[in-house]
């Protein structure tokens, strides 16, 4: 199997009955929302490396096209005066936290060898009894930064679905190109395994690090998982982050009265994804909705 060759264990946490949280960069990352709650609770829960994918064979590094396209799959770089500092290719890890019975993943989402990459993911939670994976992302849509953002869900099986009734997601409904995501959740009863993806929609006029919708769903997700962790630092950040945005948004006149219109339709639980309005001054401003 590829994923004896691809799949690196450096060490053997002691878990119990351990979940998987899943975390990556690349298409449902708006606002860095699955990347910034998985490195949070990394960092809150103290959670240590144990484990890669070696990335070979999984990306691709150039692209041909406009500047903003190729720029998504080539290497970072960091130069300071004149001297190459870094240069680094995507990393796909696994952290360990044995007192929360957890194990998180944080990468970015493979642009080739999907059912290896899978393979490699599946296999490791073979060898440490995973029988429950947990996605956490974000698209951008039309919603209102002044408001909880709403999580849509997406199971692997009726009866997870059934489970996560009483959390108060609404269930997605979509057609349209898949995501590694779409594809895990797809093959993980083949394994044995359930999961579960939990998405966030997140204001599109927001661009860059959310930490409004970070906070929000890293308060969510660790209720779901039952683990502790302390957010207060995060909440202050978000409230702060917020007071700023609202007094940017008062300073253009047109953006604040959709915004008003957004917050309307989330307080009638409407779902309105046609704000024709707000969809074409996002796109004089060069937004574009996921």
């Amino acid at each position: 199997m590829m994923a004896a060759k691809k799949l690196k264990i450096y060490d053997r946490p002691n878990f119990k009955h351990p979940r998987l949280l899943l975390g990556f960069s690349g298409w449902m990352d708006g606002g860095d929302v699955s990347t910034g709650t998985v490195k949070c609770l990394i960092e809150k829960l103290d959670a240590r490396k144990f484990a890669e994918i070696d990335p070979e064979g999984f990306y691709i590094s150039s692209f041909p096209g406009m500047m903003e396209i190729t720029a998504m799959f080539r290497p970072h770089a960091r130069i300071e005066d004149g001297l190459v500092v870094s240069c680094e290719g995507p990393r796909d890890v696994f952290y360990a936290s044995e007192e929360d019975d957890l194990i998180l993943f944080l990468g970015r989402e493979p642009n080739l060898q999907w059912e290896q990459f899978g393979e490699c993911i599946f296999s490791l939670c073979g060898e440490f009894g995973v029988k429950m994976i947990y996605f956490v992302g974000s698209v951008s849509g039309l919603v209102p930064h002044t408001r909880e953002p709403r999580l849509f869900c997406s199971a692997s099986s009726l009866r997870l679905k059934d489970a996560f009734h009483h959390y108060g997601v609404n269930f997605s409904n979509y057609e349209g190109p898949a995501s590694i995501v779409t594809y895990l959740t797809k093959t993980s009863e083949t394994f044995g395994i359930g999961m579960i993806s939990l998405v966030a929609t997140v204001p599109a006029y927001v661009q860059g690090n959310n930490p409004k919708c970070i906070e929000a769903i890293a308060r969510r997700l660790t209720g779901m998982l039952g683990v502790q962790v302390d957010l207060d630092d995060l909440s202050a950040f978000s409230e702060e982050f917020e007071r700023r945005l609202s007094d940017v948004v008062q300073e253009q006149p047109e953006l604040a009265g959709n915004i008003l219109k957004l917050e309307e339709d989330y307080d009638n639980n409407i779902f309105n994804n046609e704000m024709g309005d707000l969809k074409v001054w996002l796109q004089q401003q060069g937004v574009r909705l996921d």
